[in-house]
């Protein structure tokens, strides 16, 4: 018998569920592509099912959602996401460093696959640059921990995050929503969608103009600092038939916020004395040239066809291009110390097959990928008196694999998985290396290579089977445990900031030859193990939703990409080094809860109060560093707190014709380190953001909106990123001189690297919403 859980029992459970749980996510009461009496409905495996049947750790956000808790960009939704670090990476705006249970990327230099997918409508995004999509017209977003490849195109080791777009109504719609806020926030998004004749084929799209001021300033160039100037867009064509759906669909977003600065954490080394500035969001770095600019836009065609009742066939192609012209300033200062102006160029173009069956009691899903990227990446690397190391990469990616993954209910109770990957993975990289006096011609310079390091071809082909198995059992419909193994895969490649005329003469005849050169450059695939048991739950006629995981990974064979300045040939300059010098075991709890107390306090009242937990026990088994010791019991896997935390309370009533919310949330990270050394100043000690909502929803099904939203409402300031060239210790990572002696002491430039970039200050800003 259904049990309709009292507004007493709900707040008695949730005062004695709070000392276990202390922070929001779930995440999921509202998300997912349909509801079928309040089941959760996601397509994590491409096929639309209950989050509850799912033996997958996902988090799902509705847009509906995102858009009641003020969500600004997808690094927002890592709040309320257990064991989730998304990230705006160092010196840019729009380039994303994700990490999902400890695995990731923090380097978007070309070369380095990425070990968190996106995917934005099913394409996946091959490169980091302007991945950090900002959140409109938006149906939902699902987070996948773990390995992702026998129902995925592009395999990923640590997880996947999907972006889903708006699906085009069978009715005419218009909506807008503006928002004004400090700093002179102020956002503006319209959508519209029509369709023709009797619906079959439909039209819609969206423009968004996202703007704010700066949160500081740079001193020296005059301009504003951390602000943002976007334009977006998206169009849509869809075709609605009794057995095919077709989707043809393009966006664009153009970013000229202006160069992000730094902040430095320490005076500087040399004469003239300089000591960091008192606002964090300052900054007196004089590069500005080439101008902060990043275009993105792509295009994709997805073809869905019924030839029968239990198959569907699909098709998903797509093309993508982003073009970004990045100014780095890494010591912050207006002389040339360590200087970069830097371009990226992506292209990438895909196929994607798939075959789904549904038959009785299996599901199973075939399919076949196709991936042909390139992406080019040019910086010059300015030092004191005028040298300058030119790093040019070009790196062709292009992936085959084909893949399968079913589902067999042996019982309406128990239920078998299991699936398999093939991956051929081909990477040709073009690393040239130039030492110039003065800019290099890439950069406006006119004169011949002083010196030239790296000339640079090679090729490699990386072969792979990564399964996938796992077990479910409901002992009722509402509860669901299973457990899984899954087998997850990185490729290879070669560090396009590699210096071959570093390269160490291994072989002792007194030349480095093209192997050597070869070795050193190159860096092998890593392979991970990943096991899991998990349950989850609805109890007291959905009042209480639950999902907890445990899970270890054995990681092998881990690529650590790092640079170090040094002097070759007489020449001060930064060297590249990417090794597979790592083994690594990462276990780990996650908690997702959301309670809910129906007519709380008053009739129609609703109180929900959502729990993410999310604890890593991450630790390196092996770590040979460049001296050819292990150092492992002072190495730490970067961007991986310990604890995550999120609460969010939640109370919702009518009011009038209309229905009012407030919510708060609370969310703790635990201390994490930048490098895989500790970074005394750089590694961030744990602290606690909150964020506040009230919305105001009135009109028929919710037509208007007013909201007042909160974000970081202490003004906590905390690290989210940095770069490092001091001289360490490299048993303790404590800064040393030259001598040994402690102190600082440069290792690249003058005046000491030591520059911090900070998540977003306080912000308040109100929202106003309108829906035809």
């Amino acid at each position: 018998m259904a049990i309709r859980i009292t507004t007493r029992v709900a707040l008695c459970a949730c005062v004695s569920i709070l000392p276990l749980m202390a922070a929001p996510a779930f995440a999921q009461d509202s998300a997912g592509v349909a509801a079928n009496d309040g089941e959760i409905i996601v397509t994590a495996r491409r096929r639309e099912e209950s989050l509850l049947n799912v033996p997958i750790a996902i988090s799902a956000f509705s847009g509906a959602q995102l858009e009641q808790g003020g969500a600004i960009d997808i690094t927002d939704i890592a709040n309320s996401t257990p064991n989730v670090t998304l990230e705006v990476s160092r010196g840019t705006n729009s380039t994303l460093s994700a990490f999902i249970r400890g695995v990731g990327q923090q380097d978007p230099v070309a070369g380095f696959e990425a070990g968190v997918g996106l995917y934005l409508d099913d394409v996946y995004l091959n490169r980091p640059q302007a991945a950090v999509l900002d959140i409109y017209d938006v149906e939902r977003i699902e987070v996948l921990r773990g390995p992702q490849g026998t129902l995925y195109g592009r395999n990923t080791i640590g997880g996947a995050i999907k972006y889903v777009t708006k699906r085009i109504s069978d009715s005419p719609t218009l909506s807008a929503k503006a928002t004004y806020g400090s700093y002179n926030q102020a956002d503006g998004v319209i959508s519209a969608s029509v369709p023709v004749g009797d619906g079959t084929l439909r039209f819609g799209g969206a423009l968004a103009r996202l703007s704010r001021g700066g949160f500081g300033d740079n001193l020296t160039t005059g301009q504003e600092n951390y602000n943002k100037d976007v334009w977006a867009g998206r169009g849509t064509v869809e075709v609605h038939g009794s057995d095919i759906f077709a989707r043809l669909s393009a966006d664009y977003t153009h970013d000229k916020s202006n160069t992000r600065g730094g902040h430095r954490l320490i005076g500087t080394l040399n004469a003239p004395a300089i000591q960091p500035l008192g606002n964090i969001f300052d900054s007196q770095g004089a590069l500005v040239a080439p101008a902060q600019d990043v275009k993105s836009k792509g295009a994709s065609l997805y073809l869905e066809a019924k030839p029968s009742d239990w198959l569907t066939v699909r098709s998903i192609t797509a093309y993508r291009k982003d073009d970004s012209s990045t100014p780095i300033d890494f010591d912050a200062l207006p002389a040339v110390d360590v200087d970069v102006p830097a371009f990226y160029n992506n292209r990438q173009t895909s196929q994607e097959v798939q075959f789904l069956v549904d038959k009785g009691p299996l599901n199973l899903l075939l399919g076949a990928y196709y991936l042909d990227a390139k992406s080019r990446t040019a910086f010059d690397v300015r030092l004191p008196g005028t040298v300058t190391a030119l790093t040019f990469g070009n790196v062709l990616t292009n992936t085959t694999a084909i893949f399968a993954d079913g589902t067999f209910d042996i019982t309406d109770q128990l239920s078998i998985s299991g699936g398999a990957r093939y991956t051929w993975d081909n990477r040709d990289s073009n690393i040239v290396r130039n030492v110039y006096l003065g800019s290099s011609p890439l950069f406006g310079g006119t004169t011949a290579p002083l010196v030239q390091q790296t000339n640079f071809r090679g090729k490699a082909t990386f072969k792979k089977f990564t399964p996938r198995a796992s077990i479910s059992f409901k002992p009722t419909p509402d509860h669901n445990i299973y457990a899984s193994y899954s087998k997850g895969f990185k490729g290879g490649g070669f560090d396009p900031r590699g210096v071959g005329t570093a390269a160490p003469d291994t072989n002792g005849n007194g030349v480095r030859d093209p192997n050597e050169i070869y070795n050193f450059l190159a860096f092998q695939p890593e392979s991970v193990n990943s096991y899991e048991l998990g349950y989850k739950g609805q109890m007291f006629d959905r009042a209480l939703t639950l999902a907890v995981a445990a899970f270890r990974a054995d990681y092998t064979d881990i690529q650590i990409p790092g640079s170090v300045g040094a002097v070759v040939g007489g020449i001060p300059t930064f060297i590249g080094i990417t090794t597979n010098a790592a083994k690594a075991r990462i276990q780990g709890v996650e908690w997702e809860s959301t309670l809910r107390a129906r007519d709380a306090f008053v009739s129609g009242g609703d109180l929900s109060l959502n729990v993410a937990v999310g604890y890593l026990d991450a630790k390196f088994k092996r770590y040979i560093d460049a001296r050819g010791i292990d150092v492992s019991g002072s190495r730490h896997i970067q961007n991986t707190p310990k604890w995550t935390v999120s609460e969010t309370l939640a109370y919702s009533l009518p009011v009038g014709d209309g229905n009012l919310t407030a919510s708060g949330t609370a969310s703790y990270r635990s201390f994490s380190q930048q490098f895989e050394i500790r970074t005394p100043f750089l590694d961030q000690a744990g602290f606690t953001l909150f964020d506040a909502n009230l919305v105001y929803e009135f009109g028929k099904n919710g037509r208007y909106s007013i909201g007042v939203h909160g974000r970081n409402l202490a003004n906590k300031r905390y690290i989210v990123s940095g770069y490092n060239f001091l001289r360490q210790n490299p048993d303790t990572g404590a800064f040393i001189l030259a001598n040994g002696q402690p102190g600082f002491s440069s290792t690249l430039g003058n005046t000491g690297v030591l520059t911090a970039y900070y998540g977003n200050p306080r912000q308040v800003f109100g929202t106003i919403g309108v829906k035809f």
